[in-house]
């Protein structure tokens, strides 16, 4: 039985891509770096901004690395507005599902902690979560197991009774790594052929499948 549901945020509950890919982008221009496709920048989505940046740029010196992340902060803060994220079809109406039912929701994300709450709260579903963890919150984020261990023991949860979802690879490998049951969604930044090899569970390809599998 289903006790708790851990989700990832950006490509599983909030479509961003289109505020990341353009973020991203600017941050090299105005950083005088060399154009890369979108895929190379999609292939970084769900892990910390840090290991982001190194991956985009090769051979990079880690002392350069922080001048990176204010500018991706600053170019963040002044698109967030003009490019406004929205729910996946599906996404509220389910979580008010779930939460009637009495599974604890929370959400494990390695967005900045402020970000991930002001998008929570803007698009109306904060409520519904009993814990959020932002990248600020753990140690040792994804792929590794921390954001679940820690969540499962705050809510006195073993693994086989918590379901992880997300849509990239890294949201998998965290959630078995903890002994979760792991779902992949095909909606996101990944594909199902990727999520399977990860590994999942279960792959799902709207939000709202998720009640039929708990």
């Amino acid at each position: 039985m289903t006790k708790l549901i851990v989700f990832d945020f950006d490509g599983t509950l909030g479509d961003t891509l289109e505020l990341i890919l353009k973020c991203n982008h600017e941050t090299r221009r105005r950083m005088g770096a060399p154009v890369i496709p979108d895929s190379a920048i999609i292939s970084t989505i769900g892990i910390p901004l840090w290991d982001g940046i190194k991956e985009m740029n090769p051979g990079i010196s880690e002392a350069d690395i922080p001048a990176w992340m204010k500018m991706y902060r600053e170019v963040f803060d002044g698109l967030k507005h003009q490019i406004v994220p929205v729910l996946f079809p599906g996404v509220k109406e389910t979580l008010a599902g779930l939460h009637n039912q009495g599974i604890i929701l929370t959400v494990a994300s390695s967005r900045g902690r402020e970000s991930l709450n002001d998008f929570l709260k803007a698009m109306g579903i904060a409520p519904y979560f009993d814990y959020v963890l932002g990248a600020e919150d753990v140690v040792n984020a994804k792929p590794k197991p921390e954001p679940v261990l820690k969540t499962l023991k705050r809510f006195g949860v073993i693994g086989p009774e918590c379901l992880v979802v997300g849509d990239m690879p890294v949201d998998i490998q965290m959630g078995l790594g903890a002994g979760a049951v792991t779902c992949g969604v095909t909606f996101g930044n990944s594909s199902r052929e990727a999520l399977e090899a990860a590994g999942a569970n279960y792959v799902i390809d709207s939000f709202d499948k998720l009640l039929s599998i708990i």
